[in-house]
């Protein structure tokens, strides 16, 4: 093991972190952390779902307990208490998941919690935003916002608190181009001020823009460490995989499917009209996976939300194998054969205080049970897919709300398989997810292309509509704007129609 650095000697670490150890029952989640953060140093902490960093995290914060440990903010030692004490001492924690309350303005979701005036707190505010270039009404209501707009709000508190060290949750996430330039931006000027960041990161392509060090969490402990000068990709990869890894044999993946002028749709969408989108002309056939991409706001979520039944149809025909199913109910659209993987599962895809078989079999109890519930038939869809889609849990029993966020992704995604869907939508389905899960969850995806399952994969991964589509279209503002055959399938072209600056010589 590669030992973090200590630091010149006219420097002390803002962060310091001393043999932590936390247990949930019989499950050890940190193992014996050791971990130093300088003033001006981002360090990228990366690693699998489950590997321990947002119990690392939470236990600075004071959300969780340590059993055993010292923790250090600026040399001085953190009581195991309550946020409260982390928040005075100057750390701050960005969530993945924003966490604001809906009934509340912008502003007031930010401001929570300052007692200076708010006059002042609220021209500071109005600066800041300015200053990051971000186009947010601070007057709108929480409940109006997308997830990216959420992340905005939830950086936004962590800057104006000033906190001495700041972590970063998967804060790009579900942020645009530009507006992930603009964070890093602020990290940069963040840094020139000698705060201490804790970048932590599924994007390895992100370490390398914007970390100084990095760190590598596996089992609970920190196993790899240094300046990032000293990494390539491959030894991060590398690093992140368990040491008993053994590739899985993938699917042989397909060329592009050429679609016969006879065939059949398995769905098709005319002039489709919705809140938030508008004149969707589309087809998916057999085995295909159609890539959809398009920049936060341009409508791919409400496309999906609308055809499975969770938001109201203005107009036009959502057909499944020729049938119209427009306005149905979507527990109906479910036994049609049409499931969907949201984009936000802890808001929309799990039940948290149930167990991970419920879960996963809560979409197909109908074939499951009459009167009573057959728990054989629960047992083993359960252990199929925590086998199959390397689900770290204790068993199936587990509470769902206490597995990592990745692994939480993997059981959505296994529940909408349960129901064998003729046509399943994925949006944003690795979102969140590590490199070992994320190669899982790609083969997957190809065993449904072999099955004849059509695929609607919503992505702002590009490179992963570049591997897995067999056509792609892109959205903008709204509307299908261009689609591309495989072979025209590449990072430029579908960025730039994105932004909706494609033209056909590529110029």
């Amino acid at each position: 093991m590669k030992e973090i650095r200590q630091g010149s000697e006219k420097d002390a670490p803002i962060l310091s972190v001393r043999e932590m150890y936390k247990s949930f029952g019989s499950n050890t989640v940190l193992s014996g952390i050791n971990m130093d953060v300088y003033p001006g140093e981002v360090l990228a902490l990366i690693g699998g779902n489950g590997a321990g960093k947002s119990t690392l995290v939470k236990s600075v914060m004071g959300i969780y307990k340590p059993d055993s440990g010292q923790i250090f903010i600026g040399g001085e030692p953190l009581e195991f208490s309550r946020p409260a004490v982390s928040l005075n001492k100057g750390a701050y924690l960005i969530p993945q998941e924003p966490m604001l309350f809906p009934n509340m303005t912008v502003e007031q979701n930010v401001l929570m919690g300052f007692r200076e005036k708010k006059s002042a707190l609220k021209a500071k505010l109005t600066d800041m935003v300015k200053q990051l270039g971000w186009k947010l009404d601070l007057s709108r209501s929480a409940r109006t916002l997308s997830i990216a707009e959420q992340q905005l709000v939830e950086i936004l508190r962590g800057l104006l608190r000033e906190a001495r060290i700041l972590f970063l949750d998967e804060p790009t996430s579900a942020l645009t181009f530009d507006e992930v330039n603009s964070l890093f931006a602020v990290i940069e000027n963040l840094k020139k001020k000698n705060i201490g960041i804790v970048y932590i990161t599924h994007r390895l392509n992100e370490v390398f823009m914007i970390a100084t060090h990095v760190a590598i969490m596996r089992d609970g402990l920190i196993t790899l460490s240094g300046k990032i000068e000293e990494f390539n990709r491959e030894m991060l990869v590398k690093g992140l995989l368990p040491e008993d890894f053994t590739e899985r044999v993938p699917v042989e993946k397909r060329g592009s499917r050429v679609v016969e002028k006879d065939s059949k749709p398995v769905f098709e969408l005319r002039n489709f009209n919705g809140y938030g989108f508008a004149d969707i002309n589309l087809c998916i056939y057999p085995g295909e996976v159609l890539g959809l991409c398009g920049v936060v706001g341009a409508g791919r979520t409400e496309l999906a939300m609308t055809v499975f039944g969770r938001d109201a149809v203005i107009s036009g025909q959502a057909l499944l194998g020729g049938e119209d199913i427009t306005r149905m109910k979507t527990r109906d659209i479910i036994k049609k054969g049409v499931n969907y993987v949201p984009e936000d599962r802890f808001l929309n895809g799990i039940f948290k205080i149930s167990d991970l078989a419920g879960n996963l079999s809560s979409a197909c109890l109908a074939s499951l049970s009459r009167f009573f519930l057959n728990f054989a038939a629960e047992r083993g869809i359960a252990e199929k897919y925590i086998s199959g889609f390397r689900i770290k849990a204790t068993g199936i029993r587990q509470e769902m709300g206490s597995l990592s966020g990745g692994n939480q992704q993997k059981v959505v995604i296994g529940r909408s398989l349960s129901t064998t869907p003729r046509l399943v939508i994925l949006d944003e389905p690795t979102r969140g997810i590590d490199a070992g899960a994320r190669g899982d969850i790609y083969a997957i995806i190809n065993e449904l292309k072999e099955q004849d399952v059509a695929v609607l994969l919503i992505s702002s991964d590009i490179e992963e509509i570049v591997e897995l589509s067999d056509r792609a279209i892109t959205m903008f503002q709204g509307r299908i704007n261009q689609e591309f055959p495989k072979e025209q399938i590449n990072q430029d072209n579908l960025m730039r129609a994105s932004f909706g600056v494609y033209k056909e010589s590529g110029i």
